[in-house]
C-alpha cells in the first residue's frame, strides 16, 4: 500500500481474506443514459471467486467466502507459478474449454483423490476481470478505468506469454468493451459459456459486497411446464410455490424446479384452483421432497397434483435438467396439453 494512503477497513479484509466480491443489480434492457462510462463484459457461468497470492500462499475465496483452493489445486499452482509476490484477482473459475457448470460442481468433492484425478482430466481455468492489490498497493479506491488498465498489464507480463513468463493456461483476461452493441452481441450468442453481460461504471471504485456500480443483463428463456404439485406458505391457506414438471423421452414427468415470487392476488386465487387437482402422487422422477442439511423443516412438504395445469416460465440457466434457481410465471396455458411440455426445452 503506498505510503500516503491510509489504510481502511476493506483494505484490512483484503489483508484478511474475507473481502466478499461486488455484485451486479439485475436490469431487464441496457441502460439508455449513464453517469459515466460504461464497461460491458461478457457474464461468465461459473464459479465468482477472488484469488490471493502472498509469496507462496495461494488462497481462493468464492462469493461466500468459503476456501476454494483445495478443490482447484492446479489454479493455486498456476498461481503460485506467477513471479509476483503479492497480488489480489477478482475472477471466474470454469471448466477449461468446456465451460460446463456441472462439471464444475463435481470438483466439490470430499476425496482427495477424485479432486486430483479431475483437475487432470478437466481443468479449470481461472478468467480474471479485475485486480484488487498489487505487491503493496492496494486498487480497491481506484476507479475501474485505472483497475482494468492495471489488469490488462499484468496478464501480459504474466499470463499472456510476455517477456518474463510462459503462456499460463489455468488464466485468462477477460474481453470487454465500451460498445454496447458488441455486449448485444455476447448476449445473443447461443453458448452456454455466457450467463449474460456485465455492465460497470469505469469511474467507480471497487464496491465490496454491495451491488453499487454494476448492473447485469442475463439470457432468459421459457417454458411450457406442468405443474405437479405445489406448498403452502407457513399459514397453510395460501399458496407458497408451484412445482414445476416436464415429460422426457421415457414420458416420465420429471420434477425440473419451482416457481415462486407469486403476488398476493395469485397465491389467493390459485390456492382453492390447485386444490381441486390433488392427487396421490405425481412425480415420477426426481420426486421433491429429500431433505438436505439446508432444508428448513418445511421444505419436504409439498402437495402433488393431477397433471393438468400448464403454465409458462421464464428461467435462465439449468443444471441436470433442473432450473438453478427460481422461475417466474409469465402466464397460465389452457391452451397447451400437458404431454406438450417436454423436457427438450430445456436441453
Amino acid at each position: 500500500m503506498n505510503p500516503e494512503t491510509n489504510k481502511t477497513k476493506l483494505d484490512d479484509l483484503l489483508d484478511q481474506h474475507e473481502l466478499l466480491p461486488m455484485e451486479a443489480k439485475l436490469i431487464s434492457k441496457f441502460p439508455e443514459t449513464r453517469m459515466g462510462e460504461l464497461y460491458y463484459e461478457p457474464k461468465w457461468d461459473g464459479f465468482r471467486c477472488i484469488a490471493y497470492k502472498d509469496g507462496q500462499d495461494i488462497d481462493l475465496r468464492s462469493k461466500s467466502g468459503q476456501p476454494l483452493a483445495r478443490y482447484f489445486p492446479e489454479i493455486a499452482e498456476a498461481l503460485r507459478a506467477i513471479p509476483c509476490r503479492r497480488f489480489v484477482l477478482d475472477g471466474e473459475l470454469l471448466i477449461a474449454g468446456k465451460h460446463d457448470f456441472d462439471m464444475l460442481l463435481q470438483r466439490v468433492h470430499p476425496a482427495q483423490s477424485r479432486i486430483d484425478k479431475l483437475s487432470k482430466s478437466t481443468p479449470a481455468v481461472f478468467v480474471m476481470f479485475d485486480i484488487l492489490a498489487l505487491n503493496q498497493r492496494s486498487l480497491l479506491k481506484r476507479p475501474l478505468s485505472t483497475r482494468r488498465a492495471e489488469l490488462e498489464i499484468f496478464a501480459s507480463k504474466y499470463v499472456d506469454g510476455g517477456k518474463t513468463s510462459h503462456q499460463n493456461e489455468r488464466m485468462a483476461l477477460s474481453p470487454f468493451s465500451k460498445n454496447p452493441k458488441t455486449a448485444m452481441k455476447w448476449l445473443e450468442q447461443k453458448s452456454a459459456k455466457l450467463d449474460g453481460v456485465i455492465i460497470k461504471d469505469a469511474t467507480m471504485s471497487y464496491q465490496s459486497g454491495t451491488r453499487y456500480g454494476m448492473q447485469k443483463i442475463k439470457k432468459i428463456r421459457t417454458a411450457d411446464c406442468v405443474v405437479g404439485g405445489f406448498r403452502y406458505k407457513d399459514d397453510g391457506k395460501t399458496v407458497g410455490s408451484l412445482l414445476l414438471g416436464l415429460y422426457d423421452d421415457d414420458h416420465e414427468f420429471k420434477h425440473v424446479g419451482f416457481v415462486a415470487g407469486l403476488t398476493d392476488e395469485q397465491k389467493r386465487a390459485l390456492a382453492p384452483q390447485l386444490e381441486k387437482l390433488k392427487a396421490p402422487s405425481s412425480f415420477t422422477k426426481n420426486v421433491p421432497g429429500k431433505r438436505s442439511r439446508w432444508s428448513k423443516n418445511t421444505d419436504a412438504i409439498w402437495v402433488p397434483l393431477k397433471q393438468r395445469l400448464v403454465v409458462e416460465v421464464k428461467f435462465d440457466q439449468v443444471t441436470h435438467e433442473r432450473f438453478r434457481h427460481g422461475a417466474a410465471l409469465v402466464r397460465f396455458r389452457p391452451d397447451k396439453k400437458p404431454d406438450q411440455c417436454t423436457i427438450e426445452q430445456i436441453a
